[in-house]
């Protein structure tokens, strides 16, 4: 019990700043639960987000539950998202009941462009250590281009190509081609 207590009071602490999405709260994730708790190693909070991607859902909240599945088994799963969605719940209602009266106010508008470039910074990090754990020889170099390009110029193709199916090829092709994400 006191470990399903722990599981949920620190994905409701991760929860409470989950500000900008999965790729933001990467550095928060990798901080406090592979440094600090030793939940999880960098690389199976890196499957846990490939993963994430390609499930419906928030990836951090698919992340949460992955990790509490690991630790507690289903039980876990479940304690852990309960504990992620808690506090953005009230938040979410707050904000619901109040937003549509101060929405137009100039200093709601400038916290909000103020948190986008926060967030921004964020996303930037975690692609800046996603880059560094992911690209490890000349054939993920290789598979990175491809899919940057598709993903970029999808829109230049005459068939776009759905997200999930690069996320899904890029699997197969790891699984036939790649080296484990050993670094060389």
């Amino acid at each position: 019990m006191k470990e399903l207590l722990e599981l949920y009071l620190e994905f409701m602490k991760i929860g409470a700043v989950n500000f900008g999405g999965g790729y933001a709260m990467l550095p928060l994730l990798e901080r406090e639960l592979v440094t600090e708790k030793k939940w999880v190693t960098t690389e199976d909070l890196l499957d846990y987000f490939a993963i994430g991607q390609c499930t419906p859902g928030v990836i951090a909240l698919n992340v949460s539950t992955f990790i509490g599945n690991k630790r507690k088994g289903t039980l876990g799963g479940v304690v852990a998202s309960l504990g992620f969605l808690s506090i953005p719940i009230l938040i979410i209602l707050v904000i619901a009941m109040f937003l549509t009266n101060f929405a137009d106010l100039p200093v709601v508008k400038n916290a909000f462009a103020g948190i986008r470039v926060c967030v921004c910074v964020l996303i930037f990090q975690a692609v800046l250590r996603l880059w560094s754990k992911s690209i490890v020889d000349k054939v993920t170099l290789a598979l990175y281009l491809v899919i940057f390009f598709l993903a970029a110029f999808g829109s230049l193709l005459p068939v776009k190509v759905p997200a999930a199916v690069l996320v899904i090829c890029a699997g197969v092709f790891g699984v036939f081609f790649g080296k484990g994400g050993e670094k060389k």
